[in-house]
């Protein structure tokens, strides 16, 4: 079960929080700021946390930071009533992962923190599990029911980037920056090439399909 710590010094917002993440099958801590917080780390491991950005004693811009600079990379979803892009802007440079804006929408936290948590696994775990299918990042390999492939390293690289994204549209160019490097020359359609050998090696495999969004990009879309 995964624990969440809820950083709120509003006690109403930070009861309802912990409710509603409660009823989900989470397990949940409250702090009521940034200290009580850190104190709590020191007692427990977190899978995630959701802060405030304005608390007594240590906000949660510091709190942030302080986890970061002690090389603490669990997953944080920033909430406040700040606005502005500028807000926003120090929230990320503090390290957050994610940051809503109250009045918060508790359906789509929930969403939120299940994207933190899923998108933490795979970075954590290094693989992804598609069905019957698990990307083994450190391997280079796809195994599934009777097979283990092991790619070339761009198409394992594309590969694992679209089904950690699932759903996701990838433009050409965001996928040849990111697994060729902004600086390549190669040429762009060298992601087709790649993309149709995905497709050739995996064609009999149902936990995934590799589609073509026409006059956009591909996208991969679990089970079929």
């Amino acid at each position: 079960m995964f624990h969440i710590l809820v950083a709120e010094d509003d006690a109403k917002l930070r009861q309802l929080i912990c409710t509603v993440l409660v009823k989900n099958g989470y397990r949940v801590t409250g702090a009521a700021d940034g200290e009580e917080a850190l104190r709590l780390f020191e007692k427990e491991f977190v899978d995630l946390m959701i802060c405030d950005v304005m608390m007594p004693m240590l906000d949660g811009y510091r709190l942030t930071s302080m986890l970061r600079s002690a090389n603490n990379n669990l997953p944080i979803l920033m909430i406040t009533a700040r606005d502005t892009f500028a807000d926003m802007q120090r929230g990320f440079m503090s390290g957050t992962d994610d940051y809503m804006v109250k009045p918060i929408d508790l359906n789509e936290l929930l969403l939120r923190v299940g994207a933190l948590l899923r998108r933490a696994q795979i970075i954590n775990e290094r693989k992804i599990v598609c069905g019957e299918v698990t990307l083994d990042y450190d391997a280079l390999t796809v195994t599934g029911a009777g097979f283990n492939e092991l790619l070339p390293q761009k198409e394992f690289y594309l590969l694992y980037k679209l089904l950690s994204y699932p759903d996701k549209i990838f433009t050409r160019q965001q996928l040849m920056d990111e697994i060729w490097g902004v600086d390549s020359s190669t040429d762009i359609r060298t992601v087709d090439v790649h993309i149709n050998r995905i497709r050739d090696r995996f064609k009999n495999c149902e936990a995934f399909d590799i589609v073509t969004v026409r006059g956009l990009g591909y996208k991969a879309v679990k089970g079929r």
